[in-house]
C-alpha cells in the first residue's frame, strides 16, 4: 500500500506564482514602485548632500566670517566670497582669466603628458629587467629625494623664462609619481596569474598585454592622479616666479597690484581645476579597470 503525499491548496498558491516568470522574463525580480525609486532617489540626494555639506560649510563661513566676525581691516586682506565671484565673473568678461586659464593649461597639458608617456615606459622596462633596474636605481633614488622647486632656479638658467623651462619643470614633477607607481604595479601582480598564463601558452608580449598590464592598470593610475596634482601645484609656483600669462602669473601680480579679490579668483580657479582634473583621471581609471568592475559584480 502506498502513500500519496499531497500538498495543501494554499501552499501551491503561495508558491506557484513564485515560479512564474516576471514581467521582464524569468529571474527578473518585481519592478520598483514609484515609492521605491523617490525613496532610493532620496537617499542618494541625501548621501550627495552629506557629501557635499563640509564644502557648503566652508563656503558660508568664506562669504560670512569677513563681515560679521572679522574686523574691517581683516576684509580688505580676505574679502567675503561673493565679491571673490564678482572679481572672477569680470575677469572671465574681460577674457583674462580665459587667456591665463589657457597659458596654465597649455603648459601643465603638455609637461604632464610627457612625463607619463616617458615614466610608463621606462617604469615597465626597469620592472621587466632586473639589470636595468639595478643600474638606474641609484640614480633615480637620487633624484627622486631632491624637490623640485629647488630645481626651479636651474632650469630656468638652462632654459630661460620661457616655456620650454616651465614645462620641463612640471615633466619632472609628474614623472617620479607615475614612474614609481608603474615600477609598484607590475612588481605587485599576482604570480599566479603569470604561471597560469604561461601554461596557456602565452608568449612574453601577450602575457606583459593580457595580463601585466590589466593587472598594473589601477596602481599605475594611482600615480598618475598624484602626478595631475603635482604638476599643476609646480605649474603655479614656477609662473610665480618668472611668466607674462597663467594663473600663477594672475594671482601673485593681483596680490602686488593689491587687487586682493583678483587673488583669491585665480586661487579658487587653481581648485577648481585641480578638482577637475581629479574627477577625469578618476573617470579614465574607471575606464580602463572596467574588467575588475566586471568582476567584483559577478561575485
Amino acid at each position: 500500500m502506498s502513500a500519496v503525499l499531497t500538498r495543501p491548496p494554499e501552499a501551491a498558491d503561495a508558491v506557484e506564482p513564485s515560479l512564474q516568470p516576471g514581467p521582464s522574463g524569468p529571474g527578473t525580480g518585481p519592478r520598483p514602485t514609484p515609492a521605491g525609486r523617490i525613496a532610493a532617489l532620496t537617499a542618494v540626494a541625501g548621501r550627495a548632500g552629506w557629501k557635499s555639506l563640509a564644502v557648503l560649510l566652508f563656503l558660508a563661513l568664506w562669504e560670512l566670517g569677513p563681515t560679521y566676525l572679522a574686523s574691517p581691516s581683516t576684509r580688505v586682506f580676505l574679502p567675503p566670497l561673493h565679491e571673490v565671484l564678482a572679481a572672477g565673473a569680470k575677469l572671465l568678461e574681460t577674457g583674462q582669466l580665459q587667456n591665463h586659464l589657457q597659458a596654465s593649461l597649455t603648459r601643465s597639458v603638455s609637461g604632464f603628458s610627457i612625463a607619463v608617456v616617458s615614466a610608463v615606459v621606462l617604469g615597465l622596462l626597469i620592472a621587466w629587467y632586473g639589470w636595468l633596474s639595478s643600474f638606474l636605481n641609484p640614480l633615480l633614488e637620487l633624484f627622486r629625494n631632491t624637490a623640485t622647486l629647488a630645481l626651479l632656479p636651474v632650469f630656468t638658467l638652462l632654459l630661460g623664462i620661457g616655456e620650454e623651462s616651465k614645462i620641463t619643470i612640471v615633466a619632472y614633477a609628474a614623472f617620479f609619481p607615475v614612474l614609481l607607481n608603474t615600477i609598484a604595479g607590475v612588481r605587485t601582480v599576482d604570480p599566479l596569474l603569470i604561471r597560469a598564463a604561461r601554461s596557456l601558452g602565452l608568449n612574453s608580449f601577450r602575457l606583459f598585454q593580457k595580463v601585466i598590464l590589466p593587472s598594473a592598470v589601477p596602481t599605475i593610475f594611482t600615480g598618475i592622479r598624484m602626478a595631475g596634482t603635482s604638476s599643476i601645484l609646480v605649474l603655479i609656483a614656477a609662473e610665480m616666479v618668472g611668466a607674462k600669462a597663467g594663473l600663477g602669473y594672475l594671482i601673485v601680480n593681483s596680490q602686488m597690484s593689491f587687487l586682493i579679490p583678483d587673488m583669491y579668483a585665480g586661487i579658487l580657479t587653481v581648485s577648481v581645476l585641480g578638482l577637475a582634473v581629479n574627477v577625469l583621471l578618476v573617470a579614465l581609471e574607471r575606464h580602463f579597470s572596467r574588467w575588475r568592475t566586471a568582476v567584483g559584480a559577478g561575485n
